[in-house]
């Protein structure tokens, strides 16, 4: 990534609503949501969130697909994971033990979750 976009990420995310609706697409991902969900469950007015959807799409964050009558948004995972790794590409000098306390902060929203057999 370069330091371009990276800023263009940073600057969409640093508003209040469009860094708590790519949160929101997070926690729903792979499904994603409908726009008039996430207005709802944000509690802001759809015209508002319209244009918060459409700066966080420029930035590369969320991706929009018509389904029957809605449009249903999702994060695009890449991103994050592109920022993420722009973030952290030069860290810790050598010394991957000290990453290890950040990577550890991934693994548990990643880990497959278990099935219980009754």
């Amino acid at each position: 990534m370069e330091t371009t976009d990276a800023i263009a990420v940073f600057t969409a995310l640093s508003q209040p609503t469009r860094l708590e609706t790519l949160r929101l697409l997070m926690a729903h991902e792979p499904a994603g949501l409908a726009a008039g969900d996430i207005a709802r469950q944000l509690e802001i007015p759809q015209n508002t969130l319209s244009t918060h959807l459409a700066i966080l799409a420029r930035a590369g964050l969320v991706e929009a697909e018509r389904q029957s009558r809605s449009i249903v948004y999702r994060a695009v995972i890449e991103r994050v994971r592109e920022i993420t790794s722009f973030l952290v590409q030069d860290c810790c000098g050598g010394r991957p033990e000290l990453c290890q306390p950040l990577i550890a902060e991934f693994t548990p929203c990643c880990a497959p979750k278990e099935s219980s057999h009754v």
